[in-house]
């Protein structure tokens, strides 16, 4: 009969241990001797407590123990009521959540989408940094150390640095990787960040060659200027809610959970081609060796082919459908925010707080890959086209008076190995609107991208604002594919189901349906001297 616990045999002793919570593995080390030899340096041990708390890694390349101490360093970090050491340790918190991150559940057929608008799997990863950064006030101060938070609480100098702060960009970093956006810098009505991050996103002189229009640093470098993308982020995720577009589970399972989606690789597709039922595609939505309606498409279809094998070689994930969110100000409004009266303001001056009212539009995009070359340093350009339409066609007339507005752009690598989106929209044959930004999570995220809209031309009276787009629906389409089906209304849709059970209603292509929903938005469109389009 076995006494003590030290007496067992190394599996048996290894098999309990193995349950043991990280946290507790420091305390097993200043029990005895004997367990401080058995437990230090135990990677086999340390590789089965770590798959027991996180999702597995793709590679096995893993530090085991230290990152089971990393885990419990974050975990007592983010527990400290102590904002002054929360502050100072965001470099590691930083580091440790991305790379938290970075090894998070990865997309594969053993994880399908079980619902129509949720297009990331379950994570421990996630579910585990859900828990510990939260907005809560004990653990704000890592999410809400950009310089955008500090101008609005008064803490920093009221002038802007000359070039990014590390821990500026780190936090603002975590905060788009969070996802959804902290709107308040504290408890009281006048502590909404809304007007500052619109003074930031609407102030063209944030728009320059150096930074591409886009969400960069002004430097030509193509370093992701993270501050603009959290600024980008709050006034999109601002009238999200504003506009009461927060109870569509589209909208809810992107810019209301932390950490959803934030990670490369999560997006989940759309369940094997022809299946039906709540997670496949049903009659007259298959994709594949079927075409539009369920008719046959030749198998040896060579712009068939082309596509597929396209679609195999792109890393990014690009083909399928997307749907878009677009904002945008009265031009009256943008033009007297620029461009005020014996406006002598510094350019490291921000403008003041803006809070006039936006108008907001959803679009629909569906595009497909055209090619794919390779950059100077090796690394993929992919190239793509496609169409889009507005899902509301009652806004203004002129939004629809092309049923068939060209989408066209590219996707690559920035020097930093994030992944830029770039994207025209073509209007009668000639590009009208240019967009860059940047994928939150890595090549393939389901969190998608975030970024900047401005005259193609880069008019230096603009307009410009915010733009986002996520992926809902990866249905193979072909080049001459002119229409939207069901099967890619579907997420939208997600929990409205019964609202559209018209039995004609499958393929739109002169009318589409709308969303039966109050938007309450807030400018005029009739105020607009520039023909918006659908972007």
């Amino acid at each position: 009969m076995v006494q003590y616990i030290t007496q067992l045999p190394a599996e048996i002793l290894h098999n309990i241990l193995g349950f043991v919570e990280p946290a507790d593995l420091g305390r097993l080390l200043q029990t005895c001797r004997y367990l401080y030899g058995f437990v230090d340096g135990n990677s086999a041990l340390c590789r089965d407590i770590y798959y027991r708390t996180l999702d597995e890694p793709a590679s096995n390349d893993v530090n085991w123990e230290q990152e089971l101490r990393d885990l419990v360093q974050l975990q007592r970090i983010c527990e400290d009521e102590d904002g002054l050491k929360k502050a100072t340790s965001l470099p590691f918190v930083y580091k440790t959540v991305t790379r938290i991150l970075r090894n998070a559940t990865k997309s594969t057929p053993s994880h399908p989408r079980v619902i129509h608008s949720l297009t990331y799997p379950p994570s421990r990863n996630a579910s585990i940094l859900s828990t510990l950064l939260t907005p809560s006030a004990s653990q704000i101060p890592l999410l809400t150390s950009s310089f955008l938070f500090s101008r609005a609480r008064g803490t920093s100098p009221p002038t802007l640095p000359p070039t990014p702060l590390p821990h500026h960009q780190q936090s603002a970093h975590l905060h788009c990787l969070y996802g959804s956006p902290i709107l308040k810098h504290g408890r009281t009505r006048s502590s909404s960040m809304y007007p500052f991050a619109c003074s930031k996103v609407y102030d063209l002189r944030e728009y320059t060659n150096g930074s591409m229009w886009g969400p960069f640093w002004n430097d030509g470098s193509g370093r992701v200027d993270w501050e603009k993308v959290e600024a980008v982020m709050m006034v999109i995720g601002g009238n999200i809610r504003g506009k009461g577009l927060e109870g569509l589970p589209v909208f809810e399972n992107f810019w209301g959970r932390g950490w959803g989606g934030s990670w490369e690789g999560s997006y989940v597709p759309w369940p094997a081609k022809g299946e039906k039922g709540g997670e496949g595609c049903g009659e007259g939505c298959r994709y594949g060796a079927e075409g539009e309606g369920g008719e046959e498409v030749e198998e040896d279809d060579e712009e068939v082919r082309v596509m597929r094998g396209l679609k195999e070689r792109d890393p990014f994930g690009v083909s399928g459908t997307w749907l878009r969110v677009v904002c945008f100000l009265d031009y009256n409004d943008f033009f007297n925010y620029n461009f005020p009266v014996a406006d002598e303001l510094p350019s490291n001056v921000p403008r003041p707080a803006l809070d006039v009212g936006e108008a907001i539009r959803l679009i629909l995009m569906k595009v497909h890959v055209t090619s794919i070359e390779t950059s100077e340093n090796g690394s993929p350009i992919v190239h793509f086209t496609g169409f889009s339409r507005s899902l509301d066609g009652s806004w203004d007339d002129n939004a629809d008076s092309d049923l068939r507005v060209r989408v066209k752009g590219t996707v690559q690598y920035t020097p930093e190995g994030e992944v830029r989106w770039t994207s025209y929209s073509i209007f009668s044959g000639e590009e009208r609107w240019k967009s860059e930004g940047v994928q939150i999570g890595g090549a393939r995220s389901a969190r998608g991208v975030i970024g900047n809209w401005f005259d193609k031309d880069f008019d230096p009276h603009g307009p410009c604002g915010p733009t986002a787009f996520w992926k809902i629906s990866d249905r193979e389409a072909r080049a001459d594919d002119k229409q939207f089906l069901l099967h890619d209304f579907l997420p939208i849709v997600d929990g409205f189901e019964e609202d559209f059970d018209d039995p004609d209603f499958g393929a739109w292509t002169d009318e589409p349906p709308t969303l039966d929903i109050e938007f309450g938005f807030g400018a005029d469109l009739l105020h607009y001297p520039y023909d918006f389009g659908d972007l």
